[in-house]
């Protein structure tokens, strides 16, 4: 039996990568709280645009 070798990925890393596989361009958004972690993924890459909002 072949084994495969997996690594985990973060909820973050899966929420981005969803994001690429449907060719999403721009997210708009506020970082803070519970979603630094996406955009810590966010910033790691360059196939998604963050758009930074002025107001909650």
């Amino acid at each position: 039996m072949d084994r495969v070798k997996t690594s985990a990925l973060s909820g973050a890393e899966i929420v981005v990568r969803c994001l690429q596989e449907e060719a999403v361009e721009y997210v708009f958004g506020y970082p803070g709280g519970a979603v630094l972690f996406i955009y810590d993924e966010l910033f790691k890459q360059d196939k998604v645009k963050h758009v930074l909002v002025r107001h909650e």
